[in-house]
């Protein structure tokens, strides 16, 4: 019998032959990247916020207590001057009347960065997140039910959920990283998220919106801008500086001294550290949502090295 000499090649295994040398023990994007998670924990958030801090009679008994903390008037306010409610100050923007033409002019510059870039898609999930951010909050303070669970006074029951002028500069700034180049990016968002968290610190030390408010604007802004990069296409390359690392220190260092100083008045210090640390919380997550998460650049930067040369 002629005797065959076994075959020099190995053995054939199951999924082996199309994996490249290093990406052995990598599951893929596919196993482990869940683009819907972040929208859907915004959104738990909004809801969260809203059940326990509106639709319970101890959440309501501890934000009316702010109200009472001082003499709850705005003037007690390091920031009132700019407030715009002094007579003839003039008001930090959004703040006041100033909420409308500074709409305005975001969605101006959004659209001319738009044309110039001529990003397309990009441009209209930015205006996509400013219009449904700023229109969706007037729907919701007409719809969303506010009882009084503990006999709270009539003037503590005006306010909205949530809040209007917070949900402006959130929804601008997270429109903005959709359509400026990826190099400047850091930077418009470290831009973005100290101007938030001097007016979401202001809104709340002034009286004009409960801290509840403030933070549910914050958290619907970064649902609808975690909706817009879910639905975007995954970009061609990696997007240089967007990575969770970049800036974290300079940007949320600062943020908080800001909150610090537009939160501060006169009259009671308790109030003015609790609208500091909801200022701060609403800087981190629109800091987050704007760089802490490129899943499709992650996702094409893993696929370009795997790939065989």
């Amino acid at each position: 019998m002629t005797r065959h000499d076994p075959p020099t090649l190995p053995a054939h295994r199951p999924g082996a032959s199309r994996q490249t040398p290093g990406a052995a023990d990598d599951p893929g994007p596919s196993r482990t990247t869940r683009p819907w998670l972040p929208t859907l924990l915004y959104s738990l958030g909004f809801l969260t916020v809203y059940l326990l801090a509106i639709c319970t009679p101890w959440g309501q008994r501890v934000e009316n207590a702010l109200f009472d903390l001082g003499t709850n008037s705005g003037k007690e306010a390091w920031i009132y001057p700019l407030s715009g409610a002094a007579y003839g100050s003039t008001p930090l923007p959004p703040l006041e009347l100033s909420a409308r033409p500074t709409l305005m002019v975001g969605l101006a510059v959004i659209v001319v960065l738009t044309l110039v870039r001529r990003c397309w898609s990009q441009g209209c999930a930015a205006l996509g997140v400013v219009i449904l951010t700023t229109g969706g909050k007037e729907v919701l303070k007409s719809t969303l039910p506010r009882p009084d669970l503990v006999g709270a006074r009539e003037n503590l029951l005006d306010q909205g959920f949530p809040s209007g002028h917070t949900a402006i500069p959130a929804a601008l700034t997270l429109a903005a990283v959709l359509v400026v180049s990826p190099r400047v990016r850091p930077y418009v968002a470290t831009a973005g998220v100290l101007w938030l968290a001097c007016v979401a610190a202001a809104t709340a030390t002034l009286g004009g919106h409960r801290p509840s408010e403030v933070l549910g604007a914050t958290l619907l802004a970064c649902a609808f801008h975690s909706l817009a990069t879910w639905l975007l296409p995954p970009p061609v390359t990696a997007a240089p500086g967007a990575g969770p690392l970049v800036l974290p220190l300079s940007t949320l260092t600062p943020a908080l001294a800001i909150a610090l100083v537009s939160a501060a008045r006169n009259d009671s210090l308790t109030r003015s550290l609790v609208s500091a640390a909801t200022a701060f919380i609403c800087a981190a997550l629109v800091r987050y949502a704007a760089l802490g998460r490129p899943a499709h650049t992650a996702h094409t930067a893993r696929d370009t090295r795997a790939a065989p040369a």
